[in-house]
């Protein structure tokens, strides 16, 4: 009995982590969507000013700090280096678009 109230506990306990997990990635997509909808202005600051829309510095920059500021937080930084190049290039698209 002890076995099968065990194995209950796990799985309400599974559960409600995987609830939190699911909460932690709807507010990465809408932080992602916040962080697009931005670079769409920029993209048209840009366009005003005459400026081009790629700036590899300033990506290197970004995705530097993001390495950086993974280790801080006992993340493989390689890792999220590479979800942040993929966070720039939706952030290039949306640039590249008419506003």
């Amino acid at each position: 009995m002890s076995g099968e109230r065990d194995t209950e506990s796990a799985l309400r306990e599974l559960a409600r982590i995987r609830g939190e997990i699911e909460q932690i990635d709807r507010s990465l997509i809408r932080l992602i969507a916040e962080r697009v909808q931005l670079a769409r202005v920029v993209g048209n600051a840009k366009r005003i000013a005459g400026l081009p829309t790629l700036d590899p510095a300033r990506e290197a920059t970004v995705v530097r700090r993001a390495g950086a500021l993974a280790r801080e937080e006992g993340l493989d930084d390689e890792d999220v280096r590479y979800i942040f190049w993929h966070l720039i290039g939706l952030s290039r698209r949306a640039q590249m678009e008419e506003g």
